[in-house]
């Protein structure tokens, strides 16, 4: 079973910064690519980005493209998304999940499981 944590979620002004955590216990949570997705009031769930098991690959929607960047310390069993250049636009709730489902899409939710619980992040104009 792999269970995982969000957290570095808060209020920034637009143009700043934040790195979201996504924290993970369980043996084999090193095993899981892993992916990062937004979802904002009455809009659906929004794939942000993904990083291979080893983290020497990476993939990124593209209204995140050169702002944000996904990396993992496996060591730590910790995913993390550094955002920067942040808009108003970016604000959600953001969640992490392991992709599970090869035959699915990395964009796709549907591909992923262990949803954290997600950690808000708000961007004031």
């Amino acid at each position: 079973q792999v269970q995982l944590v969000e957290s570095g979620g808060g209020l920034v002004q637009a143009g700043g910064s934040l790195r979201l955590s996504c924290a993970a216990s369980g043996r084999t949570v090193n095993g899981y690519a892993m992916g990062w997705f937004r979802q904002a009031p009455g809009k659906e769930r929004e794939f942000v980005a993904h990083i291979n098991r080893g983290g020497s690959s990476s993939y990124y929607g593209d209204s995140v493209k050169g702002r944000f960047t996904i990396s993992r310390d496996n060591a730590k069993r910790t995913v993390y998304l550094q955002m920067n250049n942040l808009k108003p636009e970016d604000t959600a709730v953001y969640s992490c999940a392991a992709y599970v489902r090869y035959s699915a899409s990395i964009s796709l939710p549907i591909g992923y499981d262990y949803w954290g619980q997600g950690t808000q992040v708000t961007v004031s104009s």
